[in-house]
């Protein structure tokens, strides 16, 4: 047998470090294992910002409509027309005849502002060649007013210058056929300068006021 070599002691230093690096391996080692078998940590801020349509504008909804914001707004109603006539002469070989033309104007006039255009048209003379007037040039409508007992017109002077009894009852039935167009049965009352007109013309026709249409075909035969 081989004699058995003495052991020598190891040095306290040399344990000491020893076991320190010992202890850092598997301090290593355990941390490795951990963090391996963890799941890591979320940060909510970080699910927050990858949502779907984050920072993108949100798609306009049904309160953009500016009509459901504000109820009261409605389409403005389609503008209705009235329609009144203009009355000329049309001459045939026998006698003189009353040729209507109808004009349309806005309904947001009244009655009164109607006739007032269609007078006004009838005293600036006809356009068409087939349709002429007896009135005077110059004439002019100085008042026309829609009243409880009818429609009262004052002319100027020029209404009854010139021209025999044909000419008179011409002029005379045309304003009184465009005055009425709104409604034949209302009665017109004729003044020139502001006094009532009583005669019309040298032969002297004699007015009885008011003056309607059954009553001008009576007294006035065409």
């Amino acid at each position: 047998m081989q004699d058995q070599q003495p052991r020598r002691p190891i040095p306290p230093g040399i344990v000491a470090a020893f076991s320190a690096i010992v202890l850092i391996t598997g301090g290593t080692t355990a941390w490795w294992a951990w963090s391996s078998h963890t799941p890591p940590s979320i940060n909510p801020a970080t699910i927050q910002s990858s949502q779907p349509g984050e920072g993108k504008p949100s798609a306009p909804t049904s309160s953009s409509n500016p009509n459901a914001q504000n109820p009261s707004v409605n389409p403005a109603p389609a503008t209705a027309e009235k329609t009144a006539q203009v009355y000329w002469l049309k001459p045939s070989d026998t006698a003189i005849q009353l040729a209507p033309r109808p004009i349309k104007v806005s309904s947001s006039g009244d009655a009164n502002a109607l006739l007032e255009t269609a007078i006004q048209q009838l005293l600036a003379g006809s356009t068409t060649a087939n349709e002429t007037t007896t009135i005077p040039t110059g004439t002019q409508l100085r008042s026309l007013s829609i009243k409880t007992d009818g429609i009262h017109i004052d002319l100027s002077k020029e209404f009854t210058r010139g021209g025999g009894s044909t000419s008179m009852t011409g002029r005379l039935a045309q304003i009184l056929y465009t005055a009425t167009s709104l409604n034949p049965a209302t009665a017109v009352w004729f003044s020139i300068e502001g006094k009532p007109l009583e005669t019309l013309g040298g032969e002297g026709l004699v007015l009885e006021q008011p003056l309607t249409r059954q009553q001008f075909e009576q007294d006035f035969p065409m």
